[in-house]
């Protein structure tokens, strides 16, 4: 529906949703949002263009090297501080133009392409202000992330509202901003029902569904398995008609959603669930006599390469597959919106904590650092899914060099699990050195986990520049103070027990 205003009957579409046919170009302006102009040239120029914006994984590399040294030099890291997080900026604003650019070169001139970046993936707003100036939006899961978002300055119809529980007070505050909403649920579809019959609004509707292509290596991560929590499984008796008729009985409904991707997914099961949503959205518009549904949004779930310093699959790739699987997806009928988060940020965060001890038990090293399940609790419970890469440091910040030596990088948290990395060949940690948890710019900021009341640690964007050691830092998030742990234990309700 994007930017038509329904009636407050539930029912009144606006001028251009009278069931004649619409021009591409009012779809185009009523769907996705806008993107930058695709650049005029010939293949041998894009790839030149590409070639001089985006980054190789050694420059990524180099980069990060020079952070740890620079945050040691200038002070961020030390024995009174040590534990840090640290965001590759340039690394993140490439990542950005790359994503843009690999949708640009498929879809046709003019789609309107809307770019969301799952905020739980990188909850900073810091990270999400510096997104929407490169030009990605926001999808969100809560009112929380959504607050987030606002205040990094993301528009309303910069945003997309995400979730398998929505409470009413979250669809009014979506309805009324103009956010996107993608209803989850038969249940949540009579909801919004309700709210449209009780107010206009400007805000793009949809459903969406669960193709149940099947899971990826992760169950827990898997969104388009035959029992997934998520979205209507089309494949489910009466359920694929039912949303035929949503959309027949509701013509301001103008969006699909569908999230079929998922760290250990195979792209070519991510591109069969998109297959299967564009295939249901002609099939509604076909049933219509119209296109009712002007924008499909094709969710994220790129997975991200954790065993190298290579960055793939890339964005590109994906698109392009996409591209040779669904061609109709990308001929200018339909708007785009996409929802990746992991694969835009994993590669640019760098966890970095400072050895406090070493010792050896059964015969293997251990180093004892500040970095373990307070920032790592995904790895730390499960290493088979989650492994991270260990870089090693010395007491200077400088790349260690020497022999190999098998050990363990341990955490701080008081259970014999807290390992960050089980027998790793580094050189041997002595107290002093740093090790270095790499790949961890997606959802290692996220899941802090207060176990011990271990405070979250600060997090520093990086840059090249003119200052100490050549690299610039600036703050994204204040390390947690002790008070502030004891005042999210209940300190400022301390007697609250002894009356009852």
């Amino acid at each position: 529906m994007g930017d038509a205003t329904r009636g407050t009957d539930g029912t009144g579409p606006a001028a251009r949703r009278d069931g004649a046919a619409e021009e591409p170009a009012a779809r185009r302006e009523s769907a996705a949002g806008d993107r930058a102009p695709r650049p005029d040239g010939d293949a041998e120029a894009d790839t030149e263009r590409t070639l001089r914006l985006f980054e190789t994984d050694d420059e990524r590399a180099a980069r990060r090297d020079d952070a740890v040294r620079a945050a040691v030099e200038q002070g961020l890291l030390g024995p009174g501080t040590p534990l840090i997080g640290l965001l590759d900026v340039a690394g993140i604003r490439a990542s950005a133009a790359a994503l843009r650019q690999a949708f640009d070169e498929v879809t046709a001139p003019g789609t309107p392409v809307l770019h969301a970046f799952a905020v739980k993936a990188t909850p900073l707003v810091p990270v999400l202000r510096l997104l929407r100036e490169a030009g990605i939006g926001a999808e969100v899961a809560s009112a929380g992330e959504l607050a987030l978002a606002r205040a990094a300055g993301v528009s309303p119809r910069q945003t997309v509202l995400d979730s398998p529980a929505k409470t009413p007070a979250e669809l009014r505050e979506a309805l009324a901003l103009g956010i996107a909403v993608n209803a989850d649920n038969p249940q949540e579809l009579d909801r919004l029902d309700a709210l449209v019959r009780s107010a206009t609004t400007r805000s793009p509707l949809g459903i969406r569904v669960n193709p149940q292509v099947g899971g990826g290596a992760i169950d827990a991560l898997s969104t388009a398995t035959a029992t997934s929590k998520f979205g209507v499984p089309l494949r489910d008796e009466g359920a694929r008609e039912w949303v035929v008729r949503a959309y027949l009985e509701r013509p301001w409904l103008s969006r699909l959603h569908a999230h079929s991707g998922s760290q250990g997914m195979p792209l070519s099961l991510m591109t069969r669930g998109i297959a299967e949503t564009y295939e249901l959205a002609e099939e509604i518009n076909r049933r219509i006599g119209r296109q009712q549904i002007d924008t499909i949004d094709i969710g994220g779930g790129l997975p991200v390469n954790f065993a190298s310093e290579a960055a793939t699959p890339t964005h590109a790739q994906y698109a392009r597959l996409l591209a040779e699987a669904v061609p109709g997806l990308f001929d200018g009928r339909y708007g785009l919106v996409t929802e990746f988060g992991r694969s835009l940020l994993a590669k640019h965060g760098t966890v970095v904590a400072r050895v406090e001890y070493t010792k050896s038990a059964g015969g293997r090293a251990v180093a004892v650092t500040h970095a373990g399940v307070q920032v790592a609790a995904r790895t730390v419970y499960a290493p088979g899914a989650w492994p991270l890469r260990i870089a090693a440091y010395d007491g200077k910040g400088r790349v260690k060099e020497g022999p190999a030596v098998v050990q363990d990088v341990a955490g701080p948290a008081c259970f014999a699990g807290d390992l960050l990395a089980r027998g790793r060949s580094l050189p041997r940690l002595e107290p002093g050195d740093y090790a270095a948890a790499l790949d961890t710019g997606a959802y290692y900021f996220a899941h802090h986990y207060g176990y011990n009341s271990l405070p979250r640690p600060a997090i520093y964007g990086y840059a090249p520049g003119a200052g100490e050691g050549g690299v610039r830092f600036a703050a994204v998030r204040r390390a947690q103070t002790t008070e502030e742990i004891v005042a999210e234990s209940g300190g400022g309700e301390r007697s609250g027990l002894l009356g009852l």
